[in-house]
């Protein structure tokens, strides 16, 4: 590339940045027409994710995310959660938004650790609620978020907070995004941050994202889980899913018996049904037993609730932010169900938890 086509890159690279433009989901895009595509058996989503977007990228380095600055190549065209992420102006989204409000009951914003976003984010927050009356949330950068700043996304219309704590224990958020790999983030902000946003956002207004088949063990997994619920927070979970380039590029998928257990865990611990405590293990820390009646563990996993994907909901209460297909592809080894899942789905969960199952009539037979 010449130097006058390489200015001319990062020039228009700048002029596509927040808060004037904002990065969308494919699944968002799709939703708003602004990318053709259909949704493996008619999942639909009902949350526009967007992404703050700037040249310079984000200054994190997490080992797994398709953002980090570790990661080659340019910030606009890295992937994220595994897919693309086109660009579009905020006034464009607005329009489109205000068109298919039927389909749009919530708004999601995801920062950077950028500090750039922090006003930005304000601002944005702002003119979508004033555009009119989807709830709006934030997936907050607490390395750069103080309390502040809290308060002033609350004043701007914002009325529910993620905080991506992602990993289970501190060594492995140390190392996957602290210190091991030279990243400005830090456990023990994420911890205090979470706490700030449930004080000043109400109980179950603020809450955790958890990604599983980082190393931990299956108890870990519960514990870090039962401590969100013991704040007052709420918890979502993703399964592992290598990004090409990143530095975790062939680092593998978890087992799926093993994320079976923990979204069943989460399930339970989220709905107050059991406490971690009561959960009994075996001599690698895998669940064997969920502190309830087998009767009452097979009745919650035939509902195929705890397999669905769990998010922000939307004014109906129903789960809005359902992400479809973000952590497995499309096809029958779904990982989060953005969709209540059928007889033929909860046959195939069974099998997978290695449990006795019945597959409905006319359904498919595992070959294996």
């Amino acid at each position: 590339m010449n130097k006058n086509a390489a200015t001319a890159k990062k020039t228009a690279a700048k002029a596509m940045e927040s808060p004037d433009y904002l990065r969308l989901s494919l699944a968002a895009a799709m939703t708003l027409g602004l990318r053709q595509g259909l949704f493996y058996r008619g999942a639909k989503l009902h949350c526009i994710n967007l992404l703050l977007t700037y040249a310079s990228g984000c200054a994190a380095r997490c080992a797994y995310c398709g953002l980090s600055g570790m990661r080659p190549g340019e910030y606009r065209d890295k992937s994220f959660i595994r897919v693309d992420w086109p660009a579009c102006e905020l006034d464009d989204i607005i329009e489109r938004i205000s068109t298919r409000l039927e389909k749009v009951k919530r708004i999601c914003i995801s920062q950077i650790t950028n500090t750039r976003s922090i006003k930005d984010t304000t601002a944005i927050c702002g003119k979508l609620r004033r555009s009119f009356d989807v709830p709006v949330s934030l997936l907050i950068s607490p390395t750069i978020v103080t309390r502040e700043d809290l308060t002033d996304f609350k004043a701007a219309g914002a009325d529910k907070i993620g905080v991506a704590i992602d990993l289970a224990t501190p060594p492995l958020f140390d190392k996957y995004r602290g210190k091991g790999v030279g990243g400005p983030h830090r456990y023990d902000r994420y911890l205090e941050c979470l706490a700030e946003a449930i004080a000043i956002f109400g109980r179950k207004n603020a809450g955790s994202h958890f990604v599983v088949g980082m190393g931990e063990t299956e108890k870990e997994m519960a514990e870090a889980i039962q401590g969100v619920q013991d704040m007052g927070g709420w918890t979502h979970l993703f399964s592992f899913f290598p990004e090409a380039d990143s530095q975790m590029s062939d680092h593998p998928l978890p087992d799926m018996d093993h994320y079976r257990r923990i979204q069943l865990a989460r399930y339970m611990i989220d709905q107050g049904m059991v406490r971690c405590e009561a959960f009994a293990y075996d001599e690698n820390d895998r669940i064997v037993e969920f502190g309830l009646s087998a009767a009452d563990v097979d009745a919650i996993i035939n509902t195929g609730e705890p397999f669905r994907t769990s998010g922000c909901a939307g004014y109906d209460g129903e789960v809005a932010c359902n992400r479809p297909f973000a952590n497995s592809r499309p096809g029958p080894d779904i990982r989060n169900f953005p969709f209540r899942p059928e007889a033929s789905d909860i046959a195939r969960i069974r099998m997978q938890m290695g449990l006795p199952y019945e597959p409905p009539e006319g359904c498919w037979e595992d070959d294996d």
